[in-house]
């Protein structure tokens, strides 16, 4: 590499630090902005009504001519679950792996930019020039194929990102993590490495997948009823493995669930699924075979309100209803703050009498590496400079205290928050201010439209109600001329409180009697005292304090 010119690299993370998903990371090379992967996260309990938070960009939009492309490390969605919203405002070319570009391209039809945006095609061994800095990229294992690290050229050493990684001894499809090639970056020399931190907190290695397919098989074996799978849509191995474990125990499989349809369809047209056709059947043939002869695999593994298995169990499913004769499993872990969703639906099988096999020990296997692979990927790569990525900032310390350990100097490892920025110029490295960050919430169509304010006003609707006041006056002659009118929702039940709501009518009318005798006829004052007087006399009866809405007509 050449030393010819003072280069100047920065690298930052506008998503996946300090949190579980929106993963998306920048590395600046000089003129050229490169991002890595552009993903989603799903809403926390106080962020109601909301579908999905996805990265603040502003920062790329602001820099749109120097952004030079979006590079996948694989197809999850907290890693490409965003990119249709960024494309909108970015038109920038992608480049993924094959079964990664499979799902993207799915996305980019349902959001009608397919046609405008370019997909480049990349594999383990591809070298490409994203604006004028190579870029190449290393296999790695996790719990989805065609899964890559990236590794960024720059004239002061190599900065690679993982990925998510876990080193798979016995992987399902044979293709074992590229440790070779990773060795070899690391001799040439890594300036700094972003490593995903998912499992720092873990001791040991994590289990292979290979192991999970046994687990599969052994309840399959035991099983003379109908088995019911849920797994995470995307984790084509493990619905491999269910669909094997099916052939050997002579059963015919269903697919429930719009999410596990696509990934399937689209994972055996590019030949990472494979299985005999007769095999699959649809949900309206299931009460055409005995149960011993039927798996369905499903989605719900989170046990998301309005997933197929949730509405399974609920009786609410248009063609399956769970009854006491079936064997569920639960192929998956809780994703952090998940958790009671899981434990409610696992509550709800058990009451129904279901059999119900859950849990690591069996039937799942992490798709990231435990403390001892990512020392592993560590040691391999020699990085001067260590920056732990994706997960809560307890797994990124948790990663800084593995990367002590393996012998990286402290002063040599960097926590960031979203929009940190560490710069690298001639081989040092300082922290360089912010770049703007944060969370874009995305409810319905809107992108954006709910902030703060208005997430303020659901929580206070959710917490105490509504009061919406009803008045219509006349200002020349200063009197009402009909109500006050109060109408509750949320607040109390009316029939209960009729006593509080006429004594509420009666204070709101002597309150805008009082206003128009003081020459008070400002709509916004009117609104004001009685929200006011309103909401103080509330409090002093119930405690409360409803959102109050004054509406005020005239005539």
């Amino acid at each position: 590499m050449s030393n010819e010119k003072i280069e100047k690299v920065r690298v930052f993370a506008l998503g996946g630090v300090g949190e579980i998903g929106k993963n998306m990371y920048g590395v600046e090379v000089n003129e050229d902005i490169i991002i890595v992967d552009a993903g989603l996260m799903f809403p926390d309990d106080d962020m109601l009504g909301v579908d999905i938070v996805i990265p603040d960009v502003s920062y790329l939009i602001e820099n749109e001519e120097r952004v030079r492309g979006i590079v996948l490390t694989h197809g999850h969605e907290d890693h490409i679950g965003g990119l249709t919203y960024v494309l909108k405002q970015l038109n920038v070319p992608v480049y993924g792996t094959k079964l990664t570009l499979g799902l993207v391209e799915e996305k980019l039809k349902e959001a009608g930019i397919w046609r405008q945006t370019k997909l480049h095609l990349i594999d383990e061994h591809s070298n490409i020039v994203v604006g004028s800095t190579n870029v190449s990229f290393f296999r790695t294992n996790h719990s989805i194929p065609d899964s890559v690290g990236i590794c960024i050229e720059t004239e002061q050493g190599y900065v690679v990102h993982t990925g998510d990684f876990k080193f798979d001894q016995t992987p399902v499809d044979g293709l074992q993590a590229d440790i070779g090639k990773m060795a070899a970056i690391g001799q040439k020399g890594v300036l700094c490495l972003l490593s995903d931190s998912t499992n720092a907190e873990r001791p040991g290695l994590t289990k292979s997948e290979t192991e999970v397919g046994h687990g599969i098989q052994e309840v399959f074996e035991n099983t003379v009823s109908r088995i019911i799978v849920t797994t995470f849509a995307s984790n084509v191995h493990r619905i491999q493995q269910v669909i094997e474990a099916s052939i050997r125990t002579n059963r015919k499989v269903a697919v429930v669930g719009k999410s596990m349809v696509r990934v399937i369809t689209i994972a055996s047209k590019l030949g990472y699924l494979t299985y005999p056709k007769d095999i699959m059947i649809e949900v309206d043939e299931i009460n055409k075979y005995d149960d011993e002869h039927i798996t369905i695999l499903t989605t719900g593994s989170q046990g998301e309100p309005m997933s197929a298995l949730t509405r399974m169990a609920k009786g609410a499913h248009r063609q399956i209803t769970i009854t006491q004769y079936d064997t569920v499993i639960i192929a998956a872990n809780a994703i952090p703050g998940n958790e009671k969703s899981v434990s409610g639906i696992i509550d709800k099988l058990h009451r129904i009498g279901a059999e119900v096999v859950y849990g690591q020990a069996r039937v799942h296997a992490s798709g990231h590496g435990s403390q001892e692979e990512l020392k592993l990927m560590i040691n391999l790569m020699r990085p001067k400079y260590f920056v732990p990525v994706h997960g809560e900032f307890k797994m990124q310390h948790a990663h800084k205290d593995l990367a002590l350990s393996v012998g990286i100097p402290e002063e040599n490892i960097f926590l960031v928050d979203k929009g940190d920025v560490i710069e690298f110029a001639k081989g040092q490295a300082r922290k360089a201010g912010k770049v703007p960050s944060g969370n874009v919430l995305i409810d319905g169509l809107g992108v954006g439209d709910v902030g703060n304010i208005v997430l303020r006003d659901r929580r206070l609707l959710s917490k105490d109600g509504i009061l919406v006041v009803v008045v219509t006056l006349n200002k020349k002659t200063s009197q009402i001329v009909s109500g006050p009118n109060i109408i509750s929702r949320g607040f109390v039940y009316v029939r209960e409180s009729e006593k509080l709501l006429e004594d509420a009518n009666e204070l709101v009318g002597s309150i805008l009697q009082k206003c128009m005798t003081e020459n008070v006829n400002e709509w916004s004052s009117l609104k004001s005292n009685v929200r006011e007087g309103l909401s103080r006399y509330l409090f002093e009866k119930t405690k409360r304090r409803p959102m109050i809405l004054p509406i005020i007509m005239e005539v």
